[in-house]
């Protein structure tokens, strides 16, 4: 399912640790592996338009995996 998501990057604690986007709603996507450099800072803001994949689990847990396919930071 390809969806559009705009919140704020936070690196999760969970095991080795894990990045996620937070919605404004409060809801948390995970960023699947081998999203861009440029995305994984905490605190960035950005619009994210991706694939939430429904064939992966992660140790972490935290929420939809969500695959990135484009980006843009927003100020």
């Amino acid at each position: 399912m390809s969806i559009n998501v705009t919140g704020t990057i936070e690196r999760k604690g969970f095991g080795p640790g894990t990045w996620a986007i937070v919605t404004e709603k409060g809801e948390t996507y995970e960023l699947y592996q081998g999203a861009p450099d440029e995305l994984l800072k905490s605190g960035v803001k950005a619009k994210i338009k991706g694939e939430v994949r429904d064939d992966v689990m992660t140790f972490a847990m935290i929420g939809p995996v969500l695959e990135v396919k484009s980006f843009e930071v927003l100020d």
